[in-house]
């Protein structure tokens, strides 16, 4: 008998870039995944992404708190339980690539590992279970991976790249991308914890002598700290939320130094059980946010950077990155994420790279000071503002503010993301900006509302003129003629004039303050 709770699912109008059967339209075609595995001192984990790209997706990300690293600075080896927990976890990620068909995996040992005396016999069991070799990393290494994903995920990044993990601190100096040699120090938080017999005070004196004699630390001064690790990233999550901000998104979460110190001084101070969002914090991760607060303290005190910003993006992506060659490397991660965008949820992928142009026509025009890191994201912008147009048209600008917030890009600041979402909102809403919309408003300064607010009136004129199709804006520019603020027609598209683009162009006039004009003008047409 036929059960009837069972529906029959229909079949896809495509097959995915790997055949029906491993993806959709949702994936870029013609990308083969690759996944890494890695083995750290506290946490092992898979990530899985969707290809080698200037800003690979993430298609499956699983972790598992082993602890590999606890006890290896007073014992010499790991644990036979950690070991047991990590070999587990090993068994469960070959399972998943298998089930993923994912071929390229690469996995890469650190610190724990290579400070065991029982780490040899580890990497044995590990390449059996996983069938392939194991990278075990030596501290320079690792500090070059930590650094090369830090320019994988900011654009031309400068300062000091810090990534800690359960049993070491990794150090580089990184100029405009450009890494110099790195330094690796026994200063994680399971080795801080294990040397100084879980005493902050003879930790605190362990992690000033370590730091000392490391010339990144004197390079740090009036820079950035690119903060790596599930440490610190555990840390950003908890101030979050002890400060209300209004965007959850960790990739580039600044903290201003002094209020850096001070919550690192609450953290080392009070019962972290105290702190809000302490639950979204896992129990084997809690009693290491005070060494990392420690930490962090002590770089801030001797480094005096200008800001601590966090990264999600270490010796994972620096690997992909590495592998990448120069041209590709070279490109800006925020535009390539946002042409991807454009590829995959666009009605007219060719309309917004034309929209680009448009706007930047009609931004010269008005002589608006533009420096080109504001003209990067306005290009972004206008790249993925036809991402939300299958959703409900009374909910596109809410879909827009929430997608364009939160999506996964990289190399992009928060006040950016926040400029990217507002102007799509108004593209969608129109120019009264609603209290919905207040949280994203507290991002950004008020020139960069501002600015969003002309971009998106710019584009509510673009896609009303338009239909959202290709090859209609290089024909029809609009600039600023005589101080008069002109939509130009070429005749054969005269049948595009109406009410609706008229009230449109006024609105953008009145955000300008200045009077405008529709021009048919033959001279126009190609």
């Amino acid at each position: 008998m036929e059960n009837p709770s069972r529906i029959q699912a229909p079949r896809s109008f495509a097959s995915g870039p790997q055949g029906a059967e491993a993806g959709g339209g949702g994936r870029l075609p013609a990308l083969k995944p690759v996944a890494i595995i890695d083995i750290g001192s506290n946490s092992v984990r898979l990530v899985a992404y969707e290809g080698r790209t200037r800003s690979p997706a993430a298609l499956f990300n699983e972790k598992a708190l082993c602890g590999l690293g606890r006890g290896v600075a007073s014992t010499g080896k790991m644990d036979k339980a950690a070991v047991a927990s990590a070999l587990a976890a090993l068994q469960r990620f070959r399972g998943l690539c298998d089930v993923m068909q994912i071929d390229d995996v690469h996995v890469l040992a650190t610190a724990a590992v290579r400070d065991a005396s029982n780490g040899e016999r580890f990497i044995q069991k590990a390449e059996e279970i996983l069938r392939r070799p194991v990278s075990l990393l030596a501290g320079a290494r690792e500090a070059e991976l930590s650094a090369l994903g830090v320019a994988s995920g900011f654009w031309k990044p400068d300062g000091v790249v810090g990534d800690m993990g359960g049993g070491s601190l990794e150090l580089v100096e990184i100029v405009h991308g450009a890494l110099r040699p790195g330094l690796s120090l026994r200063l994680g938080g399971l080795a801080l914890q294990d040397a100084s017999g879980a005493s902050l005070k003879k930790a605190g004196t362990l992690v000033r002598a370590a730091l000392a004699n490391a010339p990144q630390i004197g390079a740090l001064k009036g820079r950035t700290f690119y903060a790596v690790g599930g440490t610190w990233r555990a840390l950003a999550r908890l101030h979050m939320e002890q400060v209300g901000y209004p965007l959850h998104v960790m990739h580039a979460y600044e903290i201003l130094p002094r209020e850096a110190l001070d919550f690192a001084r609450m953290v080392q101070r009070l019962d972290v059980g105290a702190l809000e969002a302490i639950g979204s914090i896992s129990a084997a991760r809690r009693p290491l946010l005070a060494y990392g607060a420690l930490l962090l303290e002590q770089i801030i005190r001797r480094g005096h950077p200008s800001s601590v910003m966090i990264s999600p993006y270490g010796v994972r992506e620096g690997l992909l990155f590495e592998a990448l060659d120069p041209e590709l490397q070279a490109k800006d991660p925020l535009l390539a994420m946002a042409s991807e965008m454009n590829w995959l949820r666009s009605r007219s992928p060719r309309h917004c790279e034309e929209l680009v142009n448009w706007v930047g026509d009609l931004f010269a025009s008005l002589h608006l000071s533009e420096t080109p890191a504001e003209a990067r994201v306005r290009a972004a912008a206008c790249l993925v503002s036809d991402a939300c147009w299958r959703a409900h048209p009374d909910y596109r600008g809410e879909q827009a503010l929430i997608l364009l917030s939160q999506a996964t890009f990289a190399g992009v600041t928060h006040p950016e993301r926040g400029f990217m979402a507002l102007s799509n909102f108004i593209r969608h809403e129109g120019l009264s900006i609603e209290s919905n919309v207040a949280r994203i408003r507290e991002l950004m300064p008020m020139h960069m509302v501002e600015r969003a607010r002309i971009l998106g009136a710019s584009m509510r004129v673009a896609y009303i003129l338009s239909a959202a199709m290709a090859g209609v804006l290089p024909r029809c520019p609009l600039t600023v003629k005589k101080g008069v603020l002109t939509l130009s027609i070429p005749a054969e598209l005269e049948n595009l004039r109406s009410d609706r683009i008229a009230n449109r162009l006024r609105q953008l006039g009145r955000t300008l303050g200045m009077q405008v004009q529709v021009q048919v003008n033959v001279s126009v047409s190609n």
